[in-house]
């Protein structure tokens, strides 16, 4: 069994705080298969109470987290035109090392967002 594991977190850079209450959905990318892993939404510190891929289901691949970032947004008061410029935003990336940490952080703003492998 693999001891990595993959945590997120999401910070309102308009705002200055965590994001909290948005909902965020991972997926296993497997050829032209996208298979969803878990659903989850963030608590008041912008983060997921937990792993959102704990080391019992972790492995090496490709993944792609999609942040539901526009119903935040809209719950925030911050969406002020239609369509949104950002909606929902999916962020694919890699795990090689089975037994890592990654983690993958959004920081958010109406008309921008960045990410990074954090740690």
């Amino acid at each position: 069994m693999a001891d990595g594991y993959l945590t997120t977190h999401v910070l309102d850079t308009a705002r200055g705080c965590p994001a909290a209450g948005m909902r965020i959905v991972l997926y296993r990318l497997d050829g032209t298969a996208r298979i969803q892993l878990a659903e989850k939404i963030t608590n008041s510190d912008g983060r997921t109470d937990g792993p959102i891929l704990p080391k019992d289901a972790f492995a090496a691949g490709t993944y792609e987290l999609m942040f539901h970032a526009g119903d935040y947004l809209r719950a925030t008061g911050q969406a002020t035109e239609t369509p949104l410029f950002l909606d929902e935003v999916p962020i694919r990336f890699g795990m090689a090392d089975a037994d890592a940490h990654y983690h993958v952080p959004l920081l958010l703003s109406p008309y921008g967002m960045s990410t990074y492998r954090g740690s």
